[in-house]
């Protein structure tokens, strides 16, 4: 996500030319020595492609300045080690102090940014030893790039000295510009071509220092954000020291494309407008000189989402308003930071012809596009657009996007899938040559809930074979270690398991690098009440390699993942749904279809007392919010039961009892509890009764009390 060195501005170099060239009339002067070169690199930070054992020969070993420590790669082709002199520096000889473990073929690299490399040195009959090699180049990066081992083991270096002489000049801020023109247009950074190679950003600020050089290491060069902000800057200042630019976000409502932070009237709320043009104006003014910015951008996904604030004209109204709102902070951006592009997001290419007509300030267009991303070129050319883009938010298919599965929930991705869905989008991205600038593709996140693991690369910071891929996308580099693969993941009768019992789960796994697996298997809830969150389940692994899986009591659509992590780092997830329904009972319901009545009940939606006992589990009574309540039903004569099914909705009772009565007005408890946890209560009672009730006493949330199946059972 970036790139950069200024050094000394053009203007004023002309300038200083100009008088040494004055003073060399009036004067005969000795041209200065050359400086001698310098060694460059030991003790600065290092990273490599792998290491044998990251306890005892990391990277950092290999620029120790001890020859008797070493740096050893995985036993496979091709890896890497590179060192980061810290600033631009001129590269003039480089000293490889190999281990029995040598290179073959080579070559040594420097680049600015830690992305993009250039070769000064390239062998394929590498001798081992100390290789002293004479180099011309300069970078701040430097890399051994090797692709042949000359033994059955890694590449192993002892020291990797680079020498040389440093600029003297800090990068810094840079001119991005995006140049050129129709259908052959480059992002430009101090003139260098720029393709944006980058993920979308989402550790938090504080943890940007330790996240960055993996970001480098995989060959990302650009992140994305949605805010900017007063917190904004460790982030970018940990970005520029790994030579990762940003795409700077300024949040607009209404953000999200669900209409997320609440809707805006931008036809006549000029206070609001005043109020973000205002923190715009501030953030740009205060970052527009940092190293880490690539470019501004204004605003995420509010065309799509105003349709759930507006609607007919009033909704073209309100678009047609926000892209001119748009295009006034792209104006005032302009005034403050001629210096990096101005862009403008949204979730689909329909927003395009808004920007067309009321934002001709903004340098390019950006689009977040997931499944679609391959119809994005097609849509540009379809639309006659005059400016290039960027695809803001891409991977795999997203929620919306993929066809329900047998419980009607979407049927996600395999990490196989998602792992082809990210090459796919690249392929795409990169296919539109002269018009698409390169990508921030979704998500390098550390969130495990649903979300999270339906996109993150590292959720949980373990890595998913979609993050080995954008590596190998970005950086042309293969990972030597790749996470456990789940295929042909199967839940035993998924469309009916009982609450509580135990189902069988099963899936082929496999490690391609013969790693030691361990397991867990997780729930989530979001289908039923939008819980984000995921909970363990308790299972256990059989002699067969199938999963015996307790079923959670909370009735209705699940999903299950099943975990597989090889203690290296890396982890496989795979998940499908499961309805869990209430335990079947024997005998005879005797409330059903019965006259039943409570002490309230919800008239929007008819969630009246009667739903309770109809046998169908898709509707239910609901109380009114207040405690106590209750619901009962007439059996239409004294019968002898023996058990009692409560099927509750999210809204149970914390404490409730359960009652008996032969005239409806004098009542015998015949269970009691104060540890209601919903799902399905079944309660063995031995009674004989015309009335049966429910007495509700506590609830188990803010709501009131709401029974899916208030079920009594005789022989």
């Amino acid at each position: 996500m970036n790139a950069r060195s200024p050094g000394i501005p053009a203007r004023l170099t002309a300038v200083l030319g100009a008088a040494l060239l004055l003073l060399g009339c009036l004067t005969a002067v000795a041209p200065p020595a050359a400086a001698a070169p310098t060694l460059l690199s030991q003790g600065k930070t290092a990273t490599a492609s792998s290491s044998e054992n990251p306890d005892y020969t990391p990277a950092r070993l290999a620029f120790d300045g001890d020859s008797g420590t070493r740096w050893s790669s995985a036993f496979a082709d091709p890896q890497w080690i590179q060192v980061d002199l810290g600033a631009s520096a001129s590269v003039e000889r480089i000293v490889l102090n190999w281990e029995g473990a040598y290179a073959r073929a080579f070559q040594l690299q420097v680049s600015t940014d830690g992305a993009q490399w250039a070769t000064i040195h390239s062998t394929t009959t590498g001798t081992g030893g100390v290789q002293t090699i004479p180099v011309s180049g300069s970078g701040r990066f430097v890399r051994m790039y090797g692709t042949a081992r000359a033994t059955g083991y890694g590449y192993s270096l002892w020291e990797f000295q680079v020498y040389g002489t440093t600029g003297g000049q800090p990068p810094g801020p840079g001119t991005v510009a995006v140049t050129g023109s129709q259908g052959n247009w480059r992002l430009t950074v101090d003139g260098a071509p720029y393709t944006i190679k980058g993920l979308t950003w989402g550790p938090p600020v504080s943890a940007a220092g330790q996240y960055m050089p993996d970001l480098r290491s995989m060959g990302v060069n650009t992140i994305r954000t949605w805010g900017t902000d007063a917190s904004s800057r460790p982030l970018f200042d940990a970005a520029a020291a790994n030579g990762i630019r940003v795409i700077a976000g300024f949040w607009l409502q209404p953000g999200g494309g669900p209409g997320s932070g609440g809707c805006v009237n931008y036809v006549t709320d000029t206070a609001y407008k005043t109020t973000m043009l205002g923190e715009i104006r501030n953030w740009t003014t205060t970052y527009k000189d940092h190293a880490g910015v690539l470019m501004w951008n204004v605003g995420n996904e509010s065309v799509l989402g105003m349709q759930n604030c507006f609607s007919g004209a009033e909704l073209e109204s309100q678009r047609n308003a926000y892209t001119a709102f748009v295009n006034e902070a792209a104006r005032a951006i302009h005034t403050i930071d001629p210096n990096h592009p101005v862009t403008s997001t949204d979730a689909w290419v329909g927003a395009w012809p808004y920007y067309k007509a009321n934002a001709p300030d903004l340098d390019l267009y950006a689009v977040n596009a997931y499944n679609a991303v391959c119809g994005v070129k097609q849509a540009w050319i379809d639309g006659g657009y005059t400016k290039p883009y960027i695809v803001t938010e891409a991977g795999p298919a997203g929620e919306w996007e993929v066809p329900n599965d047998a419980n009607g929930v979407p049927n996600e991705p395999t990490d196989v899938q998602k792992r082809d869905g990210y090459a796919s989008a690249w392929n795409c991205v990169t296919g539109h040559t002269g018009v698409s600038l390169g990508a921030t593709m979704f998500h390098y996140g550390l969130e495990e809930d649903f979300g999270g693991v339906w996109f993150n690369l590292l959720p949980g910071g373990q890595k998913r074979l979609a993050y080995h891929e954008v590596k190998r996308l970005y950086s042309g580099q293969a990972s030597a270690n790749t996470p456990p693969v789940i295929t042909g993941l199967n839940v035993a009768n998924a469309g009916a398991v009982a609450s509580g019992s135990q189902f069988r789960m099963t899936a082929n796994i496999a490690d391609p690098n013969g790693d030691a697996i361990s397991y867990a298997v997780k729930l989530n809830s979001k289908y039923i009440n939008n819980a984000g969150g995921f909970i363990d389940a308790p299972f256990v692994r059989n002699g067969d390699g199938s999963f015996s899986v307790t079923a959670p009591q909370m009735l209705g659509v699940w999903k299950v993942y099943l975990y597989a992590r090889d203690g290296q780092g890396n982890v496989g997830i795979e998940t499908r749904s499961l309805r869990v329904v209430p335990p079947p009972v024997s005998g005879t319901n005797l409330a059903r279809g019965r006259p039943a009545t409570a002490s309230s009940f919800q008239s929007f939606g008819d969630l009246n007392p009667g739903k309770a006992v109809d046998g169908d589990l898709t509707t239910r009574w609901a109380s009114d919010w207040s405690d106590p309540q209750w619901i009962q039903v007439d059996l239409g004569a004294s019968r002898a039961f023996r058990h009692v099914q409560l099927v509750w909705e999210t809204s149970f009772a914390r404490s409730y009892q359960i009652q008996t009565s032969n005239d409806g007005v004098n009542w015998t408890t015949v269970h009691s509890t104060t540890a209601g946890d919903g799902g399905a209560d079944d309660v063995d009672v031995n009674a004989t009764a015309r009335y049966v009730r429910v007495n509700g006493t506590q609830r188990g949330t803010e709501w009131g009390y709401s029974l899916f199946e208030f079920g009594v059972y005789g022989n």
